[in-house]
C-alpha cells in the first residue's frame, strides 16, 4: 500500500481552528496502519514513561486511515501526519509542541471531521493525547505519502519530511521483534514491530532536525470514542 499525492503546493489552515475547543462526542471510527518514528535510541524509553535519551523527543506519528467514518461521512483512504517536540519526560512535562498534516486528497469537510477527531474535539483516544500538547504550531493540508512494502514504511511530505523505517528481525524469522503491553503509547494495547530508521528529517514550523538508525514503530490501528 501506497499513497502518494502528485501536486505541490500546501494549503495552511493555521488559526482557522481551535485546538483546545470541545463539542459533543458523534459516531465515528478510524482503523488503518500506523507508524512512527523518533530520535531516542532502539527501544525508546518514552513507551516506559522514562525519560527521552537525548532529553527531548522528536517524534512523527503517522496513519494510513484504511477505513474510517464520521458519521454518515467516509475517511477511508487518507493519511494523516503529527509532529510533536517534547521538551523532556513526555508523561510528566514539559507539554509537547505539535503541528498536524492532513491528506490534500481530502474534502473540506473530510478535513473538518478530521481534525474535530484529532484535535480530541471528538473524543476517544486523542481527546487524552490533547491533554499533553502545549502548543499547536498549525495544520496543514499538503500531499502526503505513506509507504508500505514488506518490513518497510516510508513517509514524504515535500519539502518539509522525510522518513524510512525497517523493521527488525526477531529471534524468530518469520515474525517482526514487537513490544506489547507498554503503558504509553500512540495505539494503546497493540504489539508493536520494532523498527529502525535509515532516515529521519523534518524541517517545518521552525523545528529542524536530522537523525537516522533510530527507535521507529509500527503497528495496526483502530480508535473510536
Amino acid at each position: 500500500m501506497s499513497a502518494t499525492i502528485t501536486t505541490d503546493n500546501s494549503k495552511s489552515t493555521t488559526g482557522t481552528n481551535d485546538m483546545s475547543g470541545k463539542s459533543p462526542q458523534s459516531s465515528w471510527k478510524l482503523e488503518g496502519d500506523y507508524f512512527e518514528g523518533c530520535n531516542c535510541d532502539i527501544v525508546c524509553p518514552c513507551v516506559y514513561l522514562l525519560d527521552p535519551d537525548e532529553g527531548n523527543c522528536h517524534v512523527t506519528c503517522a496513519w494510513h486511515i484504511q477505513k474510517g467514518n464520521y458519521g454518515n461521512t467516509d475517511l477511508s483512504n487518507l493519511n494523516v501526519i503529527a509532529l510533536f517536540n517534547t521538551p523532556g519526560n513526555m508523561a510528566t512535562g514539559p507539554k509537547w509542541k505539535a503541528a498536524l498534516y492532513i491528506d490534500e486528497r481530502a474534502t473540506q469537510e473530510q478535513k473538518d471531521l478530521i481534525l474535530k477527531i484529532y484535535s480530541g474535539q471528538a473524543g476517544g483516544f486523542f481527546a487524552v493525547a490533547h491533554n499533553f500538547i502545549g502548543e499547536m504550531l498549525g495544520v496543514k493540508s499538503v500531499p502526503i505519502e505513506f509507504g508500505i512494502e514488506g518490513k518497510r514504511r516510508w513517509l514524504r511530505i515535500k519539502d518539509a519530511l522525510e522518513l524510512d523505517t525497517e523493521a527488525i528481525e526477531g529471534g524468530d524469522k518469520s515474525r517482526d521483534s514487537v513490544v506489547g503491553n507498554v503503558p504509553f503509547s500512540v495505539v494503546p494495547g497493540a504489539d508493536m514491530s520494532v523498527a529502525r530508521s535509515s532516515k529521519y528529517e523534518y524541517n517545518d514550523y521552525g523545528m529542524e532536525w536530522t537523525n537516522s538508525g533510530k527507535n521507529s514503530f509500527h503497528c495496526r490501528f483502530k480508535y473510536s470514542p
